[in-house]
């Protein structure tokens, strides 16, 4: 990938990649005490359209809030970014005690993966003035964040953009992964 933005900006972008983002798994009371399980992802991508984090900006920061909250998101979609050797290898979700299927690297299944023609997976590769390896999104794995916690977040945790062609090239594989239309098993 070779159209990086890494001068940020004032508001969350979609094709942003930020470091070290919680995810809460849970959140239970037990007996007067709360227990509470996050899981921290290294690296995420920000999914979300950006026209909606553009117009969500507008309103909640750049105009001082405003009588019409129509345009305010709640959360914003994000995937993790997985070592693309531990996705070969099965063990990228190892640390929560899950073993994943194993990826054929050096065959076909590894070679489709890399050339971004399985539909479930996204692979990158970053400029040498990016901290990241290879990586892979799989698309299974999006979750929300709360939008006020990543703005936040960006200040010390921003990483890097995808430029807009690459970052319209995951977001079009997402919603088609998403969109699929899932067979039940016979």
């Amino acid at each position: 990938m070779k159209n990086i933005r890494i001068k940020k900006r004032a508001r969350i972008s979609q094709g942003d990649i930020y470091k070290d983002v919680e995810f809460i798994e849970y959140a239970i009371e037990k007996t007067g005490v709360i227990e509470i399980s996050k899981i921290v992802f290294p690296f995420v991508v920000v999914l979300t359209q950006d026209c909606d984090l553009n117009h969500d900006y507008t309103v909640r920061w750049a105009r001082n809030g405003g009588s019409n909250h129509d345009k305010k998101i709640i959360s914003v979609i994000v995937a993790p970014l997985y070592n693309a050797e531990h996705v070969y290898k099965g063990e990228h979700l190892s640390e929560l005690g899950m073993t994943m299927a194993e990826i054929e690297k050096g065959k076909t299944p590894g070679k489709t993966l890399r050339q971004n023609q399985t539909p479930r997976y996204h692979y990158l590769e970053f400029p040498t003035n990016v901290p990241i390896v290879s990586s892979v999104i799989d698309f299974k794995h999006y979750f929300t964040v709360n939008v006020e916690y990543l703005k936040k977040h960006k200040k010390g945790n921003f990483i890097c953009q995808m430029g807009p062609l690459y970052r319209e090239d995951v977001s079009q594989r997402f919603s088609s992964y998403l969109s699929r239309i899932g067979l039940p098993e016979q």
